[in-house]
């Protein structure tokens, strides 16, 4: 091998690197567990939200503070959890949403909510075919109204889109065409007001590496929120209608004496508390004092504390020094100031004239002077009793960012009428004072009224406002615009304690399957297997570090294409070895044969091709799945890249090293060294036999299917699945009775994992829209539960936060609407991947034969899956859901058998070369020569699967039993369908 040198250096530096990323986790990880132990020490009964709210202060304290000192650079928590590997919802717990900004809401808004009557049938119409497309509903709502009009109105009337608003973009002149691309225009503009909001909201929220991303040009918004415990909150904060708001403010000179009043008045009130909160925490493990430090733990208050501690207001104590800017905080310190803020007694302290002042923060931090923390800025609204803003966000005409004079990024903004003359009266009133725009009440700017403005067009500017936030500001002065809430259409919650129990079942899980593979290998080949081993976790460590370094998000089924990608990394060098085994019983030196194995005309042709095929699979997964489905493609691609890398090069290398020190290499063990020797099984003779075995379990399969069907999961079908623990032993039909009642037709109800563990799946309302009407389902399951519950209150009921008791675990909702699409786009990618492997195997094969027998075998395979889930889901004590995680193990199961299919066919290629047609005896030859490779692989596979199915958690048991079935069907099929398959259809070819 040429350049060893160099791949030694790749390896050493890439192990480096992925070491150096995954460290950042193990050091978050040290300080998330002293975060949970703080907490479980204040929190005696286990309260789920309290221990939350502890967890969040620990870690707020220690968010600045040096944790890694590496003598060069030094990290703190905040630093290190930005590098931490990404974990996904079914690992951590938190929220995965889809929402729905709603086209025909936005269409309504842009006719100023026109009655025209063709205006309003082609609404009605396209929502009407909505429900059976895929189609845009701008192109839905389009085709209706060109059938309805039929020529007779256009949709630049002046009753419809031609309206004053619209003026300077739609006149009578323009065709229905031109109209639509530029309501396509409002619409993206909307949806990108929408999503900018959505994102401004979220970075609020406070979760680590939160993900949000627009799904093409349907107006879907994607949004991940990993760790999110407060479930309620987030679900108000994503459906709530963007609130727009302009106010006067209070200069910095006309609050800082409240201030001085409001601080000595709260140094007695923590004064007066600064003793019993001593003595509570005395008794605190003395180790989180010191992690924390004397002054971290914001419980501790010393006497000595006032409002100035956490608030550092800005003084002005000259006219230049004037502001609106009223005062600065940590950003961990905010929580504390507004509680402060709020107190009674500090708010009697306000003179009549600031009394119904509210104090609200910048949208954005900034980093303090020193970089140990992050400072944001406070402001002082002029509010009123009724807390009605002076100008709401519903004038705003348009606004985009700009150019002043001087080149300077500045907004520029245009109202509506009812705005130009309330702006006028506004600014006005405010010449040389304040006033703020406010968004879901944080202020984005408050800048200084230069002069009165009075024809409804003006710019927005500061001194050091660049591009981008000029044209942030732009956005939220649009998002007045928005003229409906953005609903939820399909949602996944995990609660924590599910999490943390899947985190614990996959890393049993992933040490079984690890354990045994290691062992299955140096039982088999001795010292090349331990050789081997060591590739296999450099492999492990690449993988881990890749996906630290990338960001990218390990989920549940990723770790399950980890583990697969550790069956292929197997099977590579299973067959190198086998190959190498063959040269060395030819009587073949060791160098010549490590040389021939290693070659392309050896192994290397039928594992890159393998690789391939199973790649592929893993590129049509991530192009159409969501969520969980696209982390396990992900991770199978990766895995396959990096197991390529270490099976050929990493073991080569060991390889070589034993070689040159004159080690013996047999590459077996006295207990291994006679298996699969001498095999002269005469496979195609029995192929008859094959036919009729897997036509006689297809048919029934097939039957099943037709008679019995499939369980379509909540992702296909819509509606709503909870997964609710009870501290007691649950029967599935007592619970289906009871809440028949409540919701008014028997939900499915079936146990799920343990038998105090149900999941409830219900169609309840699922065609209702409203953001109230997931709470109302809610409410409607806890009142029908209750006999069950004994005292556990609603608040606890709910998802979210650790649960000590009963309680929602995981809750998964799913629109009809969206339903559809996920159906739809999971059946493209399993023809998909069907049609670009025969282009693949047609490509390097050149024969038909070889493209149709490996298809047939995959339809076979995927047929057996089928019939086996329709056959036994009613049985089994796991769900046996048809979903998008089935369909991920199915394409997964078509790689798989792909994979084996292609490695005898390269065999075959290889003892048919030069030969003028295909024999029995050399079809048969080869699958006698690629048995041990075969079986060894499928074995060590399945040996990995089954510590997987038996160890791991209780949501991806139907996806591994799935996956376990497909391993053995499709080496079934690979020796008994695809290879006579193939067979035959060449014996015809020749005919011809």
């Amino acid at each position: 091998m040429q350049n060893k040198g160099l791949i030694k250096l790749f390896a050493i530096l890439f192990g480096l690197v992925s070491i150096y990323q995954l460290s950042f986790t193990f050091f978050a990880n040290k300080v998330e567990d002293s975060a949970k132990e703080y907490a479980k020490a204040n929190v005696p009964d286990n309260n789920g939200r309290a221990l939350a709210k502890y967890e969040r202060k620990y870690l707020d304290s220690v968010a600045n503070k040096e944790i890694v000192n590496l003598g060069f650079a030094k990290y703190s928590y905040n630093d290190i959890k930005k590098s931490q590997m990404n974990l996904g919802l079914d690992l951590k717990g938190g929220i995965n949403a889809i929402l729905q900004v709603s086209v025909k809401d936005i269409l309504v808004g842009l006719s100023n909510n026109s009655k025209n009557p063709v205006f309003l049938e082609a609404l009605a119409k396209a929502d009407e075919a909505q429900k059976n497309s895929q189609s845009d509903y701008l192109d839905l709502f389009f085709n209706q109204f060109e059938s309805i009009s039929k020529g007779g109105i256009k949709l630049s009337d002046p009753t419809i889109f031609g309206t004053k608003a619209l003026r300077d973009k739609i006149d009578f002149n323009k065709t229905n065409e031109q109209v639509k691309s530029t309501l396509q225009e409002e619409i993206n503009t909307s949806i990108n007001t929408a999503f900018e909001v959505l994102r401004s909201r979220i970075d609020k929220f406070g979760v680590v590496q939160p993900n949000i991303q627009r799904i093409g040009t349907s107006g879907r918004i994607q949004v991940e929120l990993p760790g999110a415990k407060d479930i309620e909150r987030v679900q108000n904060l994503l459906q709530s209608t963007a609130e727009l708001q302009f106010w006067e403010v209070y200069t910095n000179a006309e609050v800082q004496n409240f201030f001085f009043a409001a601080n000595a008045k709260v140094a007695e009130l923590l004064k007066d508390d600064s003793t019993t909160e001593q003595v509570k925490d005395s008794a605190k493990a003395d180790n989180i004092d010191d992690l924390l430090g004397e002054s971290a733990d914001s419980t501790k208050v010393e006497s000595q504390k006032n409002l100035f501690t956490y608030l550092f207001p800005n003084i002005a104590q000259s006219q230049q020094q004037m502001s609106s800017l009223v005062a600065q905080a940590r950003v961990q310190d905010t929580a504390k100031v507004n509680s402060l803020l709020k107190n009674k007694e500090v708010r009697a302290l306000l003179p009549n004239n600031l009394k119904y002042v509210k104090f609200l923060w910048d949208y954005k931090a900034q980093p303090s002077a020193d970089g140990t923390a992050e400072i944001i800025g406070l402001y002082a609204i002029k509010s009123n009793r009724a807390d009605k803003a002076p100008i709401d966000g519903d004038v705003i005409a348009d606004a985009k960012q700009d150019y002043d004079q001087l080149s300077k990024p500045v907004v520029s903004m245009l109202m509506n009428g009812e705005g130009t003359k309330k702006w006028a009266k506004m600014t006005s009133e405010n010449v040389g004072k304040f006033v703020a725009v406010v968004l879901d009440d944080y202020v984005y700017t408050a800048p200084v009224v230069n002069g009165a403005i009075t024809g409804g067009s003006t710019q927005i500017s500061g001194g050091s406002m660049t591009v981008n936030e000029a044209q942030d500001i732009a956005t939220v002065l649009k998002a007045g615009k928005l003229p409906a809430p953005a609903r939820i259409i399909e949602a996944e919650v995990v609660g924590p304690s599910l999490g943390q129990e899947s985190i614990n079942a996959s890393m049993w899980s992933f040490a079984l399957a690890i354990l045994l593979v290691l062992g299955w290998m140096v039982v088999y080949y001795g010292k090349s297997g331990l050789y081997a081993n060591i590739a296999l976790v450099v492999n492990i460590l690449f993988i881990f570090g890749w996906l630290a370094a990338f960001g990218a998000v390990l989920t549940l089924p990723g770790i399950a294409g980890i583990i697969l990608t550790i069956g292929m990394s197997v099977d590579a060098n299973v067959i190198i070895f086998e190959r190498i085994k063959e040269a060395l019983n030819e009587g073949k030196g060791l160098g010549t044969s490590v040389e021939e194995g290693f070659s392309f005309k050896g192994a290397l042709s039928a594992i890159i091709d393998a690789n391939i095929t199973t790649f592929l699979t893993g590129v049509i997964l991530y192009v159409f799945g969501t969520g969980p489905i696209k982390g396990f493609a992900y991770t199978l691609m990766l895995g396959i890249g990096t197991s390529l890398f270490t099976a050929i090069f990493i073991t080569r290398l060991f390889i070589d090293g034993a070689a040159a020190r004159g080690t013996n290499l047999t590459f077996n063990t006295n207990l291994s060294k006679n298996w699969f020797k001498n095999i002269a099984v005469e496979f195609l003779q029995k192929r008859k036999i094959a036919y009729i075995v897997s036509g006689f379990f297809i048919t029934v399969g097939l039957v099943s299917i037709l008679t019995v069907g499939l369980k379509q999961g909540v992702d296909f079908k819509g509606g709503r699945s909870y997964v609710v623990r009870f501290d007691q032993t649950m029967k599935s039909n007592e619970v289906a009775a009871t809440l028949k009642d409540a919701f008014g037709t028997a939900p499915e109800v079936k146990t799920y994992g343990s038998d105090n563990q149900l999941k409830i799946t219900t169609v309840y309302k699922i065609d209702e829209e409203g953001t109230e009407v997931d709470e109302v389902v809610q409410n409607t399951l806890y009142n029908g539960l209750k006999p069950y519950l004994g005292n556990t209150s609603y608040e606890d009921f709910k998802p979210g936060f650790e649960k000590a008791g009963n309680g929602i675990m995981s809750y998964m909702k799913v629109d009809p609407t969206i339903a559809d699409d996920i159906k739809q786009a999971a059946l493209w990618a399993v023809l998909g991947s069907l049609i670009i492997v025969f282009l693949y195997i047609l490509l390097r094969f050149r024969k038909m034969a070889y493209s149709i027998g490996a298809v047939v075998a995959v339809f076979h395979d995927v047929l057996v899956v089928l019939g086996v889930f329709s056959l036994l889901y009613k049985f089994m004590p796991f769900d046996m859901e048809i979903g998008q995680s089935f369909i991920a193990a199915i394409l997964t199961v078509v790689g798989y058998s792909l994979n084996d299919t292609v490695v005898i066919f390269d065999r075959i290629r290889e003892f048919t070369e030069g030969k003028n047609s295909v024999t029995a005896s050399l079809v048969n030859k080869a699958l006698c020569s690629t048995l041990g490779r075969t079986i060894n692989t499928s074995l060590t596979t399945l040996l990995v699967m089954l510590a997987i199915f038996f160890f791991g958690g209780d949501s991806i048991k139907g996806f591994m039993f799935a996956l376990i079935i497909g391993v053995v069907v499709g080496t079934y099929s690979s020796l008994f369908v695809a290879t006579p398959i193939m067979f035959d259809v060449s014996k015809k070819e020749d005919k011809k």
